[in-house]
């Protein structure tokens, strides 16, 4: 069975999803999302990092459909978009444990 090559643009868009998993701090993210929603100020204190700092990242997030938002009065509340991120990480951390 002949597989059929994607188009120009869904390649650069495959491209541009796994630039964002090349950043440790981003995986580190989403790991702490894998237990339910969490709170900036959670995932800050949880890697010992400012609150700025995991902002930005789940900006870039957010922005490539990997985390979504509810807001429950002033706060904001991340959680993984949907289990195909999950699924990511997990087939990454299979590939390089063999």
């Amino acid at each position: 069975m002949k597989r059929v090559i994607p188009s120009e643009t869904e390649m650069y868009d495959i491209a541009e999803l796994f630039k964002v998993f090349g950043d440790s701090t981003r995986i580190k993210i989403l790991y702490s999302l894998f237990d339910g929603e969490v709170c900036v100020q959670d995932i800050a204190d949880k890697l010992g990092m400012t609150q700025s700092a995991i902002s930005h990242q789940l900006r870039i997030l957010k922005q490539n459909k990997l985390v979504k938002t509810r807001r429950e009065g002033k706060m904001i509340y991340y959680s993984l978009d949907d289990d195909h991120v999950r699924t990511i990480i997990a087939q990454g951390c299979e590939h390089i444990r063999e």
